[in-house]
Protein backbone atom coordinates (compact mmCIF):
# COMPACT_ATOMS: atom_id res chain seq x y z
CA UNK A 1 0.00 0.00 0.00
CA UNK A 2 0.91 3.50 -0.44
CA UNK A 3 0.98 6.18 2.53
CA UNK A 4 -0.09 9.65 1.50
CA UNK A 5 0.41 12.45 4.73
CA UNK A 6 -1.90 14.68 4.55
CA UNK A 7 -2.10 18.36 7.10
CA UNK A 8 -5.49 19.86 7.40
CA UNK A 9 -5.44 23.55 6.67
CA UNK A 10 -9.01 25.26 7.15
CA UNK A 11 -9.48 29.08 7.27
CA UNK A 12 -6.02 29.98 6.33
CA UNK A 13 -4.04 27.80 9.30
CA UNK A 14 -2.67 24.42 9.75
CA UNK A 15 -5.24 22.30 12.09
CA UNK A 16 -5.38 19.56 14.09
CA UNK A 17 -9.12 17.86 13.92
CA UNK A 18 -8.37 14.73 16.27
CA UNK A 19 -7.90 17.26 19.11
CA UNK A 20 -11.62 19.60 18.60
CA UNK A 21 -13.91 16.47 17.90
CA UNK A 22 -13.34 16.34 14.16
CA UNK A 23 -11.58 13.56 11.63
CA UNK A 24 -9.82 13.48 8.19
CA UNK A 25 -12.36 11.48 6.65
CA UNK A 26 -11.75 10.72 2.91
CA UNK A 27 -9.68 11.50 -0.06
CA UNK A 28 -10.67 11.35 -3.69
CA UNK A 29 -8.60 11.17 -6.61
CA UNK A 30 -9.53 12.29 -9.94
CA UNK A 31 -7.72 11.88 -13.28
CA UNK A 32 -8.05 15.20 -14.13
CA UNK A 33 -7.52 19.04 -12.91
CA UNK A 34 -11.47 19.75 -12.79
CA UNK A 35 -11.97 16.48 -10.33
CA UNK A 36 -15.34 16.10 -11.71
CA UNK A 37 -17.22 12.65 -12.16
CA UNK A 38 -16.29 9.39 -10.29
CA UNK A 39 -12.92 9.16 -8.94
CA UNK A 40 -10.62 6.91 -10.04
CA UNK A 41 -10.14 5.61 -6.07
CA UNK A 42 -10.95 6.86 -2.71
CA UNK A 43 -9.49 6.53 0.65
CA UNK A 44 -10.26 7.10 3.89
CA UNK A 45 -10.65 7.71 7.18
CA UNK A 46 -7.06 9.03 7.42
CA UNK A 47 -5.15 7.71 10.88
CA UNK A 48 -3.43 10.94 12.91
CA UNK A 49 0.28 10.00 12.49
CA UNK A 50 1.28 12.91 14.82
CA UNK A 51 0.12 16.60 15.81
CA UNK A 52 -1.61 17.86 12.67
CA UNK A 53 -0.40 15.02 10.47
CA UNK A 54 -2.94 12.56 9.10
CA UNK A 55 -2.32 9.20 6.73
CA UNK A 56 -4.11 8.01 4.05
CA UNK A 57 -3.27 4.07 2.65
CA UNK A 58 -3.92 4.77 -0.59
CA UNK A 59 -4.43 1.23 -3.39
CA UNK A 60 -1.30 -0.25 -4.95
CA UNK A 61 -3.28 -0.54 -8.24
CA UNK A 62 -3.20 3.45 -9.33
CA UNK A 63 -0.78 3.68 -11.91
CA UNK A 64 2.14 6.06 -11.73
CA UNK A 65 1.24 9.97 -12.80
CA UNK A 66 -0.55 12.47 -11.00
CA UNK A 67 -3.67 12.44 -9.63
CA UNK A 68 -5.75 15.86 -8.87
CA UNK A 69 -7.61 15.25 -5.21
CA UNK A 70 -10.38 16.34 -2.74
CA UNK A 71 -10.42 15.54 0.80
CA UNK A 72 -13.23 16.06 3.23
CA UNK A 73 -12.49 16.69 6.87
CA UNK A 74 -14.52 18.01 9.88
CA UNK A 75 -12.34 20.60 11.28
CA UNK A 76 -14.28 20.52 14.63
CA UNK A 77 -17.64 18.51 15.53
CA UNK A 78 -20.33 19.83 13.36
CA UNK A 79 -18.37 21.75 10.46
CA UNK A 80 -17.57 20.14 6.96
CA UNK A 81 -14.70 20.92 5.29
CA UNK A 82 -13.15 19.97 1.82
CA UNK A 83 -9.88 20.87 0.44
CA UNK A 84 -9.63 21.04 -3.03
CA UNK A 85 -5.75 21.92 -3.55
CA UNK A 86 -4.30 19.04 -2.88
CA UNK A 87 -2.29 16.78 -5.84
CA UNK A 88 -0.93 13.65 -5.31
CA UNK A 89 2.19 12.39 -7.77
CA UNK A 90 2.62 8.25 -8.28
CA UNK A 91 4.55 6.72 -7.38
CA UNK A 92 5.63 7.54 -3.50
CA UNK A 93 8.25 6.92 -0.88
CA UNK A 94 10.84 5.83 -3.14
CA UNK A 95 13.50 8.04 -1.72
CA UNK A 96 13.00 11.32 -4.20
CA UNK A 97 12.03 14.53 -2.93
CA UNK A 98 10.47 15.55 -5.82
CA UNK A 99 8.14 14.42 -8.55
CA UNK A 100 8.54 14.01 -12.29
CA UNK A 101 4.97 15.98 -12.25
CA UNK A 102 6.89 18.42 -10.84
CA UNK A 103 9.67 18.39 -13.58
CA UNK A 104 7.33 18.80 -15.85
CA UNK A 105 5.35 21.31 -14.34
CA UNK A 106 8.78 23.68 -14.07
CA UNK A 107 9.55 23.03 -17.97
CA UNK A 108 6.00 23.35 -19.63
CA UNK A 109 5.78 19.95 -20.36
CA UNK A 110 2.05 18.42 -20.68
CA UNK A 111 0.35 15.49 -18.85
CA UNK A 112 0.92 12.80 -18.66
CA UNK A 113 4.45 11.74 -19.15
CA UNK A 114 5.38 8.78 -20.93
CA UNK A 115 7.51 6.41 -18.97
CA UNK A 116 10.87 6.91 -20.85
CA UNK A 117 10.47 10.71 -20.05
CA UNK A 118 9.61 10.02 -16.35
CA UNK A 119 12.52 8.03 -16.01
CA UNK A 120 14.58 10.94 -17.42
CA UNK A 121 13.30 13.27 -15.10
CA UNK A 122 14.14 10.41 -12.12
CA UNK A 123 17.65 10.64 -13.32
CA UNK A 124 17.48 14.36 -13.12
CA UNK A 125 16.42 14.57 -9.92
CA UNK A 126 18.85 11.97 -8.18
CA UNK A 127 21.57 14.20 -9.48
CA UNK A 128 20.14 17.22 -8.29
CA UNK A 129 19.73 15.66 -4.41
CA UNK A 130 23.22 14.27 -5.17
CA UNK A 131 24.11 18.08 -5.13
CA UNK A 132 22.15 19.77 -2.43
CA UNK A 133 23.15 16.43 -0.04
CA UNK A 134 27.22 17.23 -0.77
CA UNK A 135 26.79 20.84 0.15
CA UNK A 136 24.67 20.15 3.46
CA UNK A 137 26.82 16.91 4.12
CA UNK A 138 23.95 15.42 5.16
CA UNK A 139 21.34 12.74 3.65
CA UNK A 140 18.05 14.34 2.44
CA UNK A 141 15.97 11.35 3.42
CA UNK A 142 15.47 9.64 7.28
CA UNK A 143 16.73 6.68 8.62
CA UNK A 144 13.98 4.41 10.77
CA UNK A 145 15.17 3.69 14.26
CA UNK A 146 13.71 1.69 17.17
CA UNK A 147 13.91 2.63 20.72
CA UNK A 148 12.99 -0.69 23.51
CA UNK A 149 11.88 -0.18 26.32
CA UNK A 150 12.72 3.21 27.21
CA UNK A 151 10.64 5.06 29.58
CA UNK A 152 9.01 8.93 28.63
CA UNK A 153 9.97 11.77 30.61
CA UNK A 154 7.09 12.75 32.76
CA UNK A 155 5.59 16.64 31.30
CA UNK A 156 5.79 15.70 27.74
CA UNK A 157 3.49 14.60 24.97
CA UNK A 158 4.31 10.73 23.70
CA UNK A 159 4.58 12.18 20.08
CA UNK A 160 7.40 14.62 21.99
CA UNK A 161 10.77 13.53 20.47
CA UNK A 162 11.78 15.34 23.77
CA UNK A 163 9.56 12.55 26.00
CA UNK A 164 12.66 9.97 25.04
CA UNK A 165 15.99 9.58 25.07
CA UNK A 166 17.18 10.60 22.19
CA UNK A 167 20.55 12.43 22.90
CA UNK A 168 22.34 9.93 20.84
CA UNK A 169 21.47 10.69 17.40
CA UNK A 170 22.35 14.51 17.71
CA UNK A 171 20.13 15.10 14.57
CA UNK A 172 16.17 15.55 13.76
CA UNK A 173 14.11 13.23 15.80
CA UNK A 174 10.34 12.56 14.76
CA UNK A 175 8.17 10.40 16.29
CA UNK A 176 6.06 8.14 14.30
CA UNK A 177 4.81 5.76 16.73
CA UNK A 178 4.88 4.18 20.37
CA UNK A 179 3.00 0.96 21.86
CA UNK A 180 2.58 0.59 25.90
CA UNK A 181 4.51 -2.79 26.86
CA UNK A 182 2.65 -2.82 29.46
CA UNK A 183 4.91 -2.74 32.19
CA UNK A 184 5.97 1.10 32.38
CA UNK A 185 8.53 1.11 28.91
CA UNK A 186 7.49 1.67 25.15
CA UNK A 187 8.72 0.41 22.81
CA UNK A 188 9.46 3.57 20.41
CA UNK A 189 9.96 3.96 16.24
CA UNK A 190 11.44 7.31 15.31
CA UNK A 191 13.03 8.74 11.96
CA UNK A 192 15.92 10.12 12.16
CA UNK A 193 17.05 13.20 9.82
CA UNK A 194 16.09 15.37 7.63
CA UNK A 195 13.46 14.63 5.80
CA UNK A 196 13.84 16.90 2.80
CA UNK A 197 10.55 16.07 1.23
CA UNK A 198 8.75 17.97 3.57
CA UNK A 199 11.23 21.08 3.07
CA UNK A 200 9.65 23.63 0.66
CA UNK A 201 12.96 25.07 0.07
CA UNK A 202 14.99 21.85 -0.58
CA UNK A 203 12.35 21.21 -3.19
CA UNK A 204 11.90 23.81 -4.80
CA UNK A 205 15.85 23.79 -5.33
CA UNK A 206 16.06 20.32 -6.76
CA UNK A 207 13.07 20.82 -9.06
CA UNK A 208 14.72 24.02 -10.34
CA UNK A 209 18.23 22.21 -10.48
CA UNK A 210 17.24 19.06 -12.21
CA UNK A 211 14.79 21.31 -14.98
CA UNK A 212 17.99 23.24 -15.48
CA UNK A 213 19.95 20.30 -16.43
CA UNK A 214 17.36 19.24 -18.90
CA UNK A 215 17.23 22.66 -20.53
CA UNK A 216 21.13 22.24 -20.94
CA UNK A 217 20.55 19.20 -22.88
CA UNK A 218 20.81 20.04 -26.49
CA UNK A 219 19.89 16.24 -26.58
CA UNK A 220 16.80 16.59 -24.76
CA UNK A 221 13.28 17.19 -26.38
CA UNK A 222 12.68 19.19 -23.97
CA UNK A 223 15.63 22.23 -24.17
CA UNK A 224 13.52 24.06 -26.04
CA UNK A 225 10.97 25.39 -23.62
CA UNK A 226 12.86 28.62 -23.49
CA UNK A 227 11.53 31.71 -25.50
CA UNK A 228 13.85 32.11 -29.16
CA UNK A 229 15.60 35.35 -29.22
CA UNK A 230 16.78 34.75 -33.01
CA UNK A 231 17.11 32.16 -35.73
CA UNK A 232 19.78 32.73 -39.00
CA UNK A 233 18.11 33.18 -42.31
CA UNK A 234 19.01 29.32 -43.55
CA UNK A 235 17.53 28.23 -39.97
CA UNK A 236 21.02 26.52 -39.56
CA UNK A 237 21.24 28.29 -36.06
CA UNK A 238 18.67 29.07 -32.99
CA UNK A 239 19.92 31.72 -30.19
CA UNK A 240 17.72 30.91 -27.18
CA UNK A 241 16.67 33.61 -23.74
CA UNK A 242 19.40 32.82 -21.56
CA UNK A 243 17.76 31.86 -17.94
CA UNK A 244 17.35 34.94 -15.58
CA UNK A 245 20.42 36.02 -13.77
CA UNK A 246 21.04 35.65 -9.50
CA UNK A 247 18.61 37.60 -7.62
CA UNK A 248 16.13 38.23 -10.69
CA UNK A 249 12.64 37.62 -10.81
CA UNK A 250 11.98 34.05 -11.92
CA UNK A 251 16.08 33.16 -11.72
CA UNK A 252 16.58 29.33 -10.00
CA UNK A 253 17.39 29.72 -6.18
CA UNK A 254 20.71 29.61 -4.85
CA UNK A 255 22.42 26.79 -3.23
CA UNK A 256 23.38 29.38 -0.59
CA UNK A 257 19.90 29.64 0.59
CA UNK A 258 19.78 26.12 1.79
CA UNK A 259 22.84 26.77 4.15
CA UNK A 260 19.97 27.00 7.31
CA UNK A 261 19.44 23.11 6.74
CA UNK A 262 23.42 22.79 7.48
CA UNK A 263 24.12 21.12 11.05
CA UNK A 264 25.82 22.78 13.43
CA UNK A 265 29.00 22.37 14.82
CA UNK A 266 29.54 23.28 18.36
CA UNK A 267 33.19 23.17 20.21
CA UNK A 268 34.48 24.32 23.48
CA UNK A 269 35.96 28.08 22.87
CA UNK A 270 39.64 28.32 24.28
CA UNK A 271 40.20 31.06 27.36
CA UNK A 272 42.92 32.28 28.57
CA UNK A 273 45.06 29.95 31.72
CA UNK A 274 44.26 30.99 34.69
CA UNK A 275 47.27 32.89 36.93
CA UNK A 276 48.08 33.79 40.17
CA UNK A 277 46.33 36.75 41.88
CA UNK A 278 49.21 39.60 41.98
CA UNK A 279 47.59 41.54 44.65
CA UNK A 280 47.47 40.14 48.39
CA UNK A 281 48.73 37.39 50.39
CA UNK A 282 46.17 35.16 49.35
CA UNK A 283 46.19 32.90 45.90
CA UNK A 284 43.17 34.47 43.95
CA UNK A 285 42.90 33.47 40.45
CA UNK A 286 41.92 35.05 38.00
CA UNK A 287 41.59 34.53 34.17
CA UNK A 288 42.45 37.76 32.80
Amino acid sequence: MTAYDYRPVWAGAICDPATTGGSVDRIDLYDSPERTGSPVATAGPAARLREAVYRFTLPDSLANGRYWCAVTFTPSAGVTATDRMVKVDLPRGTGLIASAEEMADELGVTLPLTAALRERYWTKIRAAQADVSSYLGRPLVPTPRRLLDVTPLWGYALNDPQAWPIQQFDDVVTVIGHVDNLDGTFTVDLLVGLDAATEEPIVRYVVAHAAEAIRNDPTAPESGTRRVTSVSAEGQSISYDSAPLAGQVGAPPLLDSLSGYRPRLYRTIATASANPWPYGSRRYRRRW
